[in-house]
């Protein structure tokens, strides 16, 4: 009996040790998945591509092309070498019209929100994981090596039961070189080792180095705290030509923070909604959230005006409070630069003090200025600033973070600012493209095609106003008069190029500013860019003329004291010995009239080389006459002159076998 007992106790007890590893082993409700098979071969990164599932969506259509598809698919990256990949990124050649809807553990690299067109391909780069460990340095944990990116969205064509591929995957870091991708119907991987031949600079840095742009942002935390942490954002304008007025700041809070306060700065919508009815209120009971700045996911963030420079509530920060103006380099250096600080509340479970995470999706913009482009936000090393005690010292930040954005060209339509021609030779003005700057949704009434030329005194008119001029003054000239009108161009600032006069050695323009918004801008600024003419600038009449050399001979135009505001029309400056290429206003590059390009290239110099002139004599070669190469000025007259030597006999004796040779025929 006392053996059958202990047999009986040693069962139990085996039993229970392996009913607690199984459920030691269940108690992880999200096992890592698995690195597959393939990867054992690859000494650097694996990456695959996998589609996992469609389903037709909603409106089911006859046409196979236009017909949308819900799809899902994953996509994992593998550090399966022996180096720490720093800022990871991957590329997905996506070629069937996809719509990402969402993507988890990474961000779309060129900023755009979700849902975004990703066509022709799109980058992601990782989130909250943006670097991965080596194996041998994490004891082959895979959720420090290894990020799976789960994909959903919309594509559009294909049916089953082909299947919508990307066109291709590779690894976009500096580095490395990624073969053709290995396919199969729902499958494609590759494995990407370091290319011997790429010249990576040594980083010396802990973590990203800090790149150069147009326009770049640093996010510091100053202070850190178990539940909140103090952060500076500090905005620098790079671009000699860059500039934002009024600029507004937007990015995506992605673990819960909210702002409690802030200095420099504000946001133009104070809902504290999201933290009453969600984890927030949860978490601080017995906060007050009617002091709160904002609990939105994606607030709008705006800077102060002057007269909340000293307020030492909200203000009293350095580089703060210019209404949101930030001025290129070359105009002011010190107005370069914007700074603002915010209180930010994090949620369970960043509670310590090195749980920081900065926003995503970063994006900044102007009222009338260029466009920028944000990249993902890096991870650099700590930024540095003077130490408050005045001793040559320096106090470094908790943690910094980097956003770099680049101004990008506008495309047809999409301008904000545009440009007229006249000249003293024609009568009449040649306005802005129609729809320059976009046509309204009721561009069927008007047409967005046609133009019209203008009288002279047509251009110091609203658009609503130069209508029945321009009707009148081609029924004068009797020019056809389009049906329907063409479409005003939609730009809040124009600018008229006026040739003033044109001589052999030099001309002169003159340049008149219109401003059709209600918006004042203050400390204005003109940028004519040129090509090869530059060197011939030779001074602005009204307006401060300076000659940028190194910037493709641009001429930087800004107003005199006192003129620096421009309300309402300003007035114009004269420009000697310039031609016109490309023309700039507070940053943004205005439209140039298409009319002008097509109708009067004829208004430019021409240069020939060295060329020869053939005479004949009834048909017969006499001599031949060397001209030596020159330029033909602008709508001028040019004379050439040359001196030949006719050998008198040589050509009667050529005429008079011609003669014999045809009475022989």
């Amino acid at each position: 009996m006392i053996s059958k007992m202990a047999i009986l106790y040693l069962f139990l007890n085996i039993f229970t040790v392996y009913l607690i590893r199984a459920q030691d082993y269940d108690g992880d409700k999200n096992p890592q998945a698995a690195p597959p098979p393939e990867s054992i071969d690859c000494n650097g990164i694996f990456v695959t591509y996998t589609f996992i599932s469609r389903t037709k969506e909603y409106p089911y259509l006859k046409n196979v092309t236009a017909q949308p598809w819900a799809f899902k698919s994953t996509a994992t990256i593998l550090n399966a070498g022996l180096s720490v990949l720093q800022n990871w990124k991957i590329f997905v050649g996506f070629q069937n019209q996809e719509i990402l809807v969402s993507a988890s553990n990474a961000v779309v690299v060129d900023g755009d929100e979700l849902p975004a067109f990703v066509g022709n391909g799109t980058t992601l780069s990782g989130y909250p994981l943006t670097d991965l460990k080596s194996s041998v340095e994490t004891a082959g944990d895979l959720t420090q090596i290894q990020a799976e990116i789960e994909l959903s969205g919309t594509q559009f064509g294909i049916r089953p039961p082909g299947y919508p591929m990307p066109r291709t995957i590779k690894l976009v870091n500096d580095g490395y070189k990624c073969p053709k991708p290995k396919r199969s119907a729902t499958r494609m991987s590759m494995c990407c080792v370091k290319d011997p031949k790429s010249k990576v600079a040594n980083l010396t840095t802990k973590y990203f180095p800090r790149q150069n742009g147009d326009l770049t942002m640093s996010y510091d935390v100053l202070q850190a705290y178990d539940n909140n942490y103090l952060a500076q954002v500090t905005i620098n304008n790079n671009n000699p030509l860059g500039r934002l007025d009024h600029w507004n700041l937007t990015w995506e809070w992605m673990r819960g923070e909210f702002i409690s306060s802030m200095r420099g700065a504000y946001t133009r919508k104070k809902d504290i909604t999201e933290c009453i009815y969600g984890a927030a209120a949860v978490y601080y009971k017995d906060l007050d959230f009617s002091k709160v700045m904002t609990c939105e996911k994606r607030p709008i963030i705006s800077d102060l005006p002057p007269d909340r420079e000293k307020d030492k509530e909200i203000g009293n920060l350095p580089y703060c409070c210019r209404n949101g103006s930030l001025l290129p380099t070359v105009m002011n250096e010190t107005k370069s630069v914007s700074i603002f600080q915010l209180q930010v509340n994090k949620l369970p479970p960043d509670l310590n003090r090195t749980a920081l995470y900065p926003p995503e999706r970063w994006k900044i913009e102007g009222v009338l200025n260029p466009q920028y482009k944000c990249g993902p936000i890096k991870r650099v090393d700590e930024t540095e600033f003077p130490d408050l005690s005045g001793l040559q010292a320096t106090t470094l930040a908790v943690a910094s973070w980097q956003v770099v954005c680049n101004i990008t060209r506008p495309k047809k339509g999409q301008s904000r600012c545009c440009v007229s021609f006249s000249a003293y030779y024609n009568d009449s003005v040649v306005p802005c493209n129609t729809c320059a700057c976009g046509c309204e949704n009721n561009s069927k009434k008007c047409n967005a095609d046609a133009q019209i030329l203008l009288p002279p005194e047509a251009i110091l008119l609203p658009f609503a106003n130069r209508l029945d001029k321009a009707v009148a003054w081609a029924q004068i000239k009797h020019r056809r008069v389009p049906t329907p009108l063409p479409c005003p161009d939609g730009c809040g600032v124009s600018v008229n190029w006026h040739v003033a006069s044109n001589y052999r050695k030099g001309w002169s323009a003159r340049v008149t500013l219109f401003n059709w918004k209600e918006v004042e801008f203050v400390d204005w600024f003109v940028a004519v860019q040129l090509n090869k003419t530059g060197s011939g600038f030779e001074r602005a009449y009204s307006f401060n003329g300076t000659l940028i050399e190194d910037l493709n001979d641009t001429i930087f135009l800004t107003g005199l004291p006192g003129l620096n505001y421009l309300i309402g029309e300003a007035n114009g400056a004269n420009l000697t010995g310039i031609r016109e290429c490309l023309v700039v206003f507070n940053g943004e590059e205005c439209a140039l009239p298409m009319q002008i390009r097509r109708r009067m290239l004829a208004a430019v110099l021409f240069k020939y080389d060295n060329t020869t002139a053939y005479i004949t004599y009834r048909g017969t070669p006499a001599t031949e006459a060397p001209i030596e190469k020159d330029t033909i000025p602008a709508r001028g007259k040019h004379d050439i002159s040359t001196e030949v030597v006719v050998d008198v006999d040589n050509l009667v004796s050529i005429l008079i076998m011609r003669r014999i040779m045809r009475r022989v025929v």
